[in-house]
């Protein structure tokens, strides 16, 4: 048995696991009744179903089916979850949704909205309060006696947004930069700078605020020395094959909760909790921004490689422009 077989069958056995122990055994059974939310690893599953569970409590009543929580150890899981509906609808970041919508039958339904009614948020890299380095040139100058964290590789603040405008457009590949490299959600990162377990780390703003809110002695010990370009809020994504009008339902649930009815201020409070106003219709042009940047980011590293020939960069970088251009016709 090969290494990639091997490795194959451990991930279906691990995300069977994870789908059973999350869904509580009913897997969109019941001719609909039952409907998985995926959530993606930006944080500890305790603190994001402590969070999410009171909304998705509310949904289950309003919509008249039960909603269950489903939480992989990546943002992959869920990508995943979605592919073999196993997950029906989701929170994503925009990277991750243009895998969900690439490869998972999925599409964009609805947004999140900020607590102060911004459709964005940021990519931050921060280091200890005592840390020496006041700047970003000077974190990367002195990155050889580093340790760094960066996100989920499927994560859009985590991974993508500094893979581009932080090294990328500085010619570097931050596995050879630092001293070491390791990967993790927002919220181990943040902790990881605030306990000296790390030097330098990537992370959210909204992962930093809600922290900030549960443990303000930890957010306080980060100083942050780059903050990226506004990143357009998460988007909320369903599988097409939905029955219309349960797309309907989720649709109006979302874009009505914390705004109208009897517990309009109870559902605001627990929005609150999430550092969210609320949420607002969406689609799939949301993401046209990050698919740019993924290809910007690839176009630069072709560019800067000399270990292929000069014909095949030209045609690669060729294939690059083309498809920026169908994005902005599309």
């Amino acid at each position: 048995m090969t290494t990639v077989t091997l490795r194959k069958m451990l991930f279906s056995f691990s995300l069977g696991l994870t789908l059973a122990a999350s869904a509580g055994g009913a897997l969109a059974d019941d001719a609909g009744k039952t409907l998985n939310f995926g959530i993606i690893s930006t944080e500890s599953s305790q603190n994001l179903k402590q969070d999410w569970q009171p909304v998705l409590d509310d949904m289950s009543k309003k919509l008249g089916m039960k909603i269950n929580a489903f939480f992989a150890p990546d943002y992959a899981g869920v990508i995943e979850g979605m592919r073999f509906n196993k997950v029906q609808f989701a929170w994503v970041g925009n990277k991750s949704a243009i895998e969900a919508v690439d490869r998972s039958n999925a599409e964009v339904f609805a947004q999140i909205v900020n607590t102060d009614g911004t459709l964005g948020y940021y990519s931050m890299i921060s280091v200890h309060k005592d840390s020496p380095y006041q700047t970003l040139d000077e974190v990367l100058r002195n990155a050889k006696n580093m340790n760094f964290g960066i996100g989920d590789p499927n994560s859009t603040s985590g991974y993508l947004v500094p893979s581009y405008y932080v090294f990328a457009q500085n010619n570097l590949n931050p596995k050879t930069t630092f001293k070491t490299v390791r990967g993790a959600n927002h919220e181990t990162n943040i902790l990881a700078v605030a306990n000296k377990q790390v030097d330098a780390a990537v992370h959210s703003s909204d992962t930093l605020d809600r922290i900030a809110a549960r443990q303000p002695e930890m957010a306080s010990q980060l100083r942050q020395v780059w903050k990226s370009p506004l990143i357009a809020a998460d988007p909320i994504v369903w599988r097409k094959d939905l029955p219309a009008d349960t797309k309907n339902k989720i649709k109006n649930f979302f874009v009505t909760y914390g705004k109208t009815g009897p517990d309009a201020a109870r559902e605001k409070a627990q929005l609150n909790k999430l550092t969210l106003s609320g949420f607002q219709e969406s689609s799939n042009a949301q993401l046209k921004p990050i698919r740019q940047l993924e290809l910007f980011k690839e176009k630069v590293k072709l560019e800067s490689d000399m270990t292929i020939s000069a014909e095949e960069r030209k045609q690669k970088l060729d294939d690059i422009t083309r498809k920026l251009n169908d994005i902005a016709k599309s």
